[in-house]
């Protein structure tokens, strides 16, 4: 897609949040992000994208000038200071790489900011933090707010609570409106998956599509430190075992025709009930593939945010070329 509209992404992970800025109509002029597998991922998929490597893959090191001006600076910052699974020590976690974003936003200086993160961002012990950033990002000229969305008001066939923070330009705020609901009810995961269960011939897989009448729980992605392949904690896979899914691990590929018992999904289903589209690869093994799925910000309820600030830019554009 050619677009006059730019963007760089910071944390891009497997590129869930990057696809669907991209369909937004976004161009993207650099990709930041540590993580070697879901470099590989990026150049994978979009082999023309500036995926950035070497010592300014990392956050703390990228200097936002070789980018300046460009329209949008979008990017998932790591979750674990707000993660209710975590010790939620906001700034005093080594891991906040929020002091980063905004230096980085100082040096790119875009018309708009838009940050993905866990919804224990909106807890009450964070509203100082809250405050402290949106104070930080008036002092840049940009006015923020933050709103809670869940991916199944977009057509995605899961729970997935999650926080995005939008900052725009003073002179382009009062053009931004948040998206409501995309008008697209979910597939239950039995509606999802089943052409996916039943592709090695396994006869159980439309007496299990009837099972799995819900959408998904919140899907887990884990980290490097901590667990294999699984669906999440011991809640998670009792509410997986609701919908017929062995949530235990992750399976090399779809039931053989004599399976029996409840069947683990692959990382290509988790993939779906996250938003990918099919012909999206992710690369290494499954233990680090899956995780990338995992922790994906699911690309319907990116674009659908990343076009309302389009909509903002774009108001303004007109409003000059009027003027």
């Amino acid at each position: 897609m050619i677009s006059s509209l730019t963007s760089v992404e910071l944390c891009a992970g497997a590129g869930g949040q990057a696809l669907g800025v991209e369909r937004a109509g976004y161009s993207h002029q650099a990709l930041v992000e540590i993580d070697r597998h879901c470099r590989d991922t990026l150049q994978l998929n979009r082999p023309a994208w500036n995926v950035i490597d070497g010592e300014q893959a990392d956050l703390q090191h990228f200097d936002g000038r070789q980018v300046s001006g460009v329209d949008l600076l979008a990017g998932g910052l790591p979750c674990p200071p707000f993660s209710v699974a975590g010790k939620q020590l906001g700034n005093a976690d080594e891991r906040d790489l929020f002091p980063h974003a905004l230096r980085i936003v100082d040096e790119i200086r875009p018309k708009a900011v838009m940050i993905e993160n866990v919804r224990g961002f909106l807890d009450a012990a964070f509203a100082g933090y809250r405050q402290n950033l949106r104070q930080q990002l008036r002092k840049l000229g940009y006015v923020s707010d933050w709103h809670l969305f869940n991916a199944s008001d977009f057509g995605v066939p899961q729970l997935r609570p999650r926080v995005v923070i939008v900052a725009l330009r003073e002179e382009l705020s009062d053009g931004f409106s948040w998206p409501g609901s995309g008008g697209v009810s979910p597939p239950t995961v039995g509606k999802a998956l089943h052409d996916l269960m039943a592709e090695n011939g396994w006869p159980g897989a439309s007496r299990w599509m009837t099972q799995a009448d819900d959408i998904a729980p919140t899907i887990v992605g884990g980290s490097k430190k901590h667990g294999g392949p699984d669906l999440g904690p011991t809640r998670a896979k009792r509410a997986w075992a609701t919908l017929g899914v062995d949530g235990m691990g992750i399976a090399d590929a779809a039931p053989a025709p004599d399976f029996v018992g409840m069947p683990r999904l692959t990382v290509r289903m988790v993939a779906r009930l996250q938003g990918f589209s099919d012909d999206w690869q992710f690369s290494g093994r499954k233990t680090p593939a899956y995780r990338q799925v995992g922790n994906a910000f699911p690309p319907p309820v990116a674009q659908a945010v990343a076009l309302k600030i389009s909509e903002a830019i774009s108001v303004r554009r007109s409003v000059r070329v009027v003027a």
